[in-house]
């Protein structure tokens, strides 16, 4: 019984040893780590689908304009590109297109007159440039050339003359495209006359020639047009220049 106890004394610091050793094994570890704030988790992505454009919504070229959208009622802006301006509205008319101050107005003349035997063909060219003060008034200052050629019955002289002047116009639009028209002429002119001893020749003088009648245009495009003027010759007299009455045709040419 005392070996047994002895024994049993003998293994007993090998048995607590090892217990001892089983209980170091599951002994926690101690964080080695640096101190330091707990990292802040961050929140999953959230998914959002890709933007899409919208629909266009402008009909296209040959579609019927809609007749709920109002139109333009701005005035007429010549600097402002074209493609910008609104559709008209039904029934009021397109705004005038901007006045053209400025043309080119050259005429043709034509005239004859004769009695008791005496005949008066004339010819003549008067380029001139006119200004537009309005819509229906127009006046400028021009030249003249004009071409005489005189005849005289029962065998007597023929006789041809040539002229230059200086002129002014002026045209009022009194219906549309019928007009009245006058002008006023100074021309240092060949006229006929006659000596002291009564023979006939040319001689130099100043001849003034107012002119008035009515006209009609005649437009070609927006920039060009024809006029016939038929005027009354108030300087129906010896030192005449051209015949009675004056027929012209007149060009005109918008320049700006």
């Amino acid at each position: 019984m005392l070996l047994f106890g002895g024994a049993s004394l003998g293994l007993a610091p090998t048995v607590w040893a090892q217990r001892t050793d089983s209980t170091r094994t599951v002994k926690p570890q101690l964080n080695t780590a640096p101190p330091g704030s707990a990292p802040v988790p961050t929140a999953p992505p959230v998914y959002q689908p890709a933007p899409t454009a919208p629909a266009p919504t402008t009909p296209p070229p040959d579609a019927t304009p809609d007749p709920n959208v109002p139109a333009s009622r701005a005035p007429y802006d010549p600097s402002r590109p074209s493609g910008m301006d609104l559709p008209q509205r039904p029934g009021v008319a397109a705004p005038p297109p901007p006045l053209r101050k400025y043309f080119l107005y050259t005429n043709l003349g034509l005239g004859f007159s004769g009695y008791n035997g005496y005949n008066q063909f004339s010819a003549s060219i008067a380029p001139a440039v006119g200004y537009r003060f309005s819509e229906r008034f127009a006046a400028g200052p021009g030249i003249s050339y004009a071409y005489n050629h005189y005849s005289f019955g029962n065998g007597g002289p023929s006789i041809s003359t040539k002229s230059l002047g200086f002129k002014g116009f002026a045209q009022f639009i009194v219906y549309k495209e019928f007009f009245v028209h006058g002008e006023y002429e100074v021309t240092n002119a060949e006229v006929l006359g006659y000596d002291l001893l009564g023979n006939l020749g040319v001689y130099k003088n100043t001849v003034a020639t107012p002119l008035a009648g009515v006209g009609y245009r005649n437009r070609f495009s927006d920039r060009a047009a024809a006029d016939i003027v038929v005027l009354y010759n108030f300087n129906d007299g010896f030192n005449d220049i051209y015949g009675q009455p004056v027929i012209r045709f007149s060009f005109l040419f918008d320049l700006k």
